[in-house]
């Protein structure tokens, strides 16, 4: 099993709190963990509303007016005078959406970890965490999307952009679908493609409606209580109340079976046993061999209901832990685990 090495920023560096549990504390956001030991190979072309958009749009003129002033997630208003012509994004999710709403031809500089959609490896690699800011600076970008992280220990290097010119938006990594939804309404705002990002907006809407409805079908007897696994032990993380993981096990009409706590939990394997889930969710089977064997093999988790059943699966982890345009098939990834007579 690797090990996680735990800061490159998939979203902003969060202080996580899990309420009522005394051997929570403070750390950062395990989808940051998850990213750290991804690696740069794409598991296969790209698909759904990424592919879509990124046919459609790419190259078109952009449908947003300018100048645009957006506030952004540091509270910082920033004007945009003009299309910005050259792109750089610190964070996968900016890139996918940039991609998803027809600007991905426009970006010169990624994350090292930006891996989706296979465009995106083609893209200079200028950091993450630790930006390359020589390089940066000698790609001359008109716009640079940075995390929250980079805004709240950067703001040195951050300045240094602005003074040669570069526009600097930061980003955080948002925890609900709505404020998904906002980010990318903001990110098509100051990218030029407005239209192309309502659309996006639009499909996921749908994908998350359509999702609700099938989910009635669900008998109420039949309900399952799923406890998802973000880390793996010994550092185990699952996702609370507040978090778009959350919705997305209630849109399915499934209980999240660490409802009681907030945000990004962090339990140990004593306390997860105690809430005796029907089903294990883990997300993170791109570096960890074999997560379900790992599970089944956990000291005193044989009563747990979903280990007594072998009910237990991994999901594509960038498609449900990165705040983009593929929530929605990772929402339909965990449907299809969760209640596979249900969701075909």
């Amino acid at each position: 099993m690797k090990k996680y090495k735990g800061l490159m920023a998939l979203s902003a560096v969060m202080v996580l709190a899990a309420c009522g549990n005394e051997n929570a504390e403070e750390t950062e956001d395990p989808q940051e963990e998850n990213a750290a030991e991804e690696t740069e190979e794409n598991e296969g072309e790209p698909e759904n509303i990424e592919e879509e958009n990124a046919e459609n749009n790419s190259g078109e003129e952009a449908s947003g007016e300018f100048p645009v002033t957006v506030t952004d997630h540091a509270g910082e208003e920033v004007t945009i005078d003009e299309q910005p012509e050259s792109i750089i994004t610190l964070q996968p999710s900016d890139t996918e959406t940039l991609f998803a709403i027809g600007a991905g031809d426009r970006l010169v500089g990624v994350s090292e970890f930006c891996n989706y959609p296979e465009e995106a490896l083609e893209i200079e690699n200028v950091g993450a965490q630790d930006m390359d800011v020589e390089r940066i600076l000698e790609l001359e970008p008109d716009l640079a999307f940075v995390s929250g992280y980079h805004h709240s220990s950067h703001s040195d290097i951050l300045d240094q952009y602005r003074e040669a010119g570069i526009d600097v938006v930061v980003v955080d990594g948002p925890e609900s679908f709505d404020a998904t939804y906002d980010t990318i309404s903001m990110i098509g705002e100051v990218s030029g493609n407005t239209e192309e990002a309502d659309e996006v907006i639009e499909e996921m809407e749908e994908g998350m409606a359509d999702l609700a409805e099938q989910a009635e079908a669900v008998d109420e007897d039949d309900r399952k209580s799923v406890w998802v696994e973000v880390a793996p032990s010994p550092d185990i993380f699952t996702t609370g109340e507040g978090t778009f993981m959350h919705e997305m096990l209630e849109t399915i009409n499934a209980e999240n079976a660490a409802a009681e706590f907030e945000g990004w939990a962090n339990l140990s394997e004593e306390e997860i046993v105690t809430l005796e889930p029907d089903t294990i969710i883990t997300t993170y089977g791109d570096f960890v061999e074999d997560p379900e064997g790992d599970i089944m093999a956990r000291d005193g988790w044989s009563s747990v209901p979903a280990v007594e059943n072998e009910d237990i699966h991994d999901v594509e982890g960038d498609k449900v832990t990165r705040s983009g345009p593929r929530l929605v098939e990772g929402a339909e990834a965990i449907a299809e685990a969760v209640y596979p007579d249900v969701f075909e």
